[in-house]
């Protein structure tokens, strides 16, 4: 069955019960931020508020979205991308794409007006969903992307190259419309760089969706006394795919803007909030703020909080014993998943094992797993390998690319690029990645991104990006770079270069050296990250 059945389920046994709340905490910094300063989630600065909408209304409104879909031309297999905020309307514009059996194809709050054209271009999307945050760059292509495209505004003074989604969806049908949807359905699309950074287009089926749900609820057993907090964006397949548990329970959820220690504490206070979802970074900011003495547990009440879990990067073991003393009744789990494996679940810890901290677990639920070496062999116990992964979440393909498909999708088996060996016990630990890619904070940073804008830099002979270690985010970009004959350059004039990119990309650590290339004239990472002491950088973030 497709996943928009547990919404209808839900409208039928809890109509009137709170599914989705929105808390937007008010922030003291009133500076004007542009989208390039954006923090992975960014609260506003000009308003405090507190919304909620009940499981009929969240039905109501995925209807009316998808009525308006259909009367506007739009059936099944048309693609309709969403480029907002973490917001109440968020999910409900999801699901009623769902419902006309179009594709959902989420768009990441931080791509620049060229990555959005290229997303939509590459997704071949027929309508563009955007909120107030997103109006100098959509203005920017508008001319572009209008043809034979719809634009759709959520928000306050719609701009004059869009249409207003709330004037133009009060008018609408709130019935379910009459679409027959399957598991063998095309559903959405997700992008996912590759080692050069150019977004690859993720396409899922509808069994994916579900499978999501089902492993997430088996994994976490939420029930419909939970509320779970969620603070990661929702275009992201982890933050929604953790959500599909509380849907499946008919439980509500909490969407938080802001994560500084004393915001998550108090929303975890007032919100009864049961299970949270944390990155490394935001974990460690608690336990920083609670061993200074900023924070007391006593001054929140947390008793019903029962989970703790974090995905999206290598978490260290001192964190989860630090946090274990601090909270002794935390159930903790890890996940490990792709975009391409519908995000995570297709391996994870397992509450039980704790004692296991630092392996990414067993195969979840529904999911296989292998070791396996070049050949697609799979290794002995303890040696390193190819991590596979095959399942009911796998993806179809990347859409449009068969050649980028057939490097990773053998027999059925999705190769993640990442290195990893089993324990005695079955246990999975990653090693090193096989993908030049570096994980800072959970967010995946590409190095020729960073690498072909430095360059542009007169000053700059050659440039290398290297992850290298942090306590707080797994890792930071390192760019290593080789000045110009004849020019002087300082890690001053490179920040300040860099301030045209988005702050997640620009590198955190300066080095001035020259950089290494082999006779093909390829970088030699190995023997940088063997310079500056980050080889095996997965494995240590692990014993950390």
């Amino acid at each position: 069955m497709p996943i928009t059945q547990f919404l209808e389920d839900n409208v039928k046994k809890y109509p009137n019960d709170i599914c989705l709340v929105e808390v937007n905490p008010e922030i003291q910094e009133k500076r004007r931020v542009t989208w390039r300063d954006y923090e992975l989630i960014e609260a506003n600065p000009t308003s405090h508020y507190r919304r909620e909408i009940t499981w009929q209304v969240f039905d109501e409104k995925a209807n009316r979205f998808a009525n308006l879909l259909l009367e506007r031309g739009i059936k099944k297999d048309d693609k309709v991308a969403i480029l907002l905020m973490n917001c109440l309307e968020w999910l409900p514009i999801y699901f009623g794409i769902l419902k006309t059996g179009a594709l959902a194809v989420p768009l990441n709050f931080r791509y620049d007006s060229d990555e959005i054209k290229y997303c939509l271009d590459l997704a071949e999307a027929d309508v563009l969903v955007f909120g107030p945050e997103f109006i100098g760059r959509i203005e920017n292509i508008a001319d572009d992307i209008i043809t034979n495209r719809l634009l759709f505004f959520v928000g306050d003074s719609c701009p004059y190259f869009a249409e207003s989604y709330d004037s133009l969806t009060a008018n609408c049908s709130s019935i379910t419309p009459d679409i027959t949807l399957t598991d063998d359905d095309n559903a959405a699309i997700y992008f996912s760089s590759g080692t050069t950074g150019f977004p690859k287009a993720i396409l899922h089926k509808h069994r994916s969706l579900m499978h999501s749900a089902i492993c997430e609820q088996k994994h976490h057993g939420q029930t419909k006394d939970d509320v779970f907090l969620c603070i990661p964006p929702l275009y992201h397949t982890g933050a929604k795919m953790h959500w599909f548990g509380s849907l499946v329970s008919g439980s509500k959820a909490v969407l938080l803007k802001g994560v500084n220690p004393k915001t998550i504490l108090e929303t975890v206070s007032n919100e009864r909030c049961t299970i949270v979802w944390l990155l490394v970074p935001w974990a460690q900011d608690i336990l920083e703020a609670l061993d200074t003495g900023e924070l007391k547990i006593s001054d929140f009440e947390l008793s019903q909080w029962r989970l703790m879990h974090i995905g999206a990067q290598p978490v260290p073991q001192s964190l989860i014993k630090r946090w274990k003393q601090y909270f002794p009744s935390h159930d903790y789990d890890t996940n490990y998943g792709l975009s391409e494996s519908i995000g995570p679940g297709c391996v994870h810890l397992g509450i039980e094992n704790i004692h296991k901290v630092g392996a990414i677990g067993k195969a979840g639920y529904g999911w296989e797993v292998k070791i396996v070496d070049e050949d697609g062999n799979e290794v002995e116990q303890g040696k390193v390998g190819e991590l596979i992964i095959k399942g009911p979440g796998v993806m179809t393909c990347y859409y449009n690319n068969p050649e980028a498909t057939e490097e990773v999708l053998k027999d059925g088996w999705l190769y993640s690029g990442d290195m990893a060996q089993m324990d005695e016990d079955g246990f999975i630990y990653l090693v090193d990645r096989k993908k030049d890619v570096i994980i800072s904070g959970g967010e995946n940073l590409y190095p020729v991104q960073i690498e072909d804008f430095i360059r542009k830099n007169t000053k700059v002979k050659d440039v290398a990006v290297i992850g290298l270690p942090d306590k707080r985010l797994g890792e930071i970009a390192a760019a290593i770079i080789e000045v110009a004959k004849g020019e002087e350059c300082t890690e001053e004039d490179i920040n300040e270069f860099c301030k045209e990119l988005p702050r997640y990309k620009r590198p955190r650590k300066i080095i001035f050296a020259d950089i290494p290339r082999n006779p093909t004239g390829k970088i030699e990472k190995p023997k940088l990250r063997e310079i500056y002491h980050s080889t095996n950088l997965i494995d240590d973030q692990n014993k950390g």
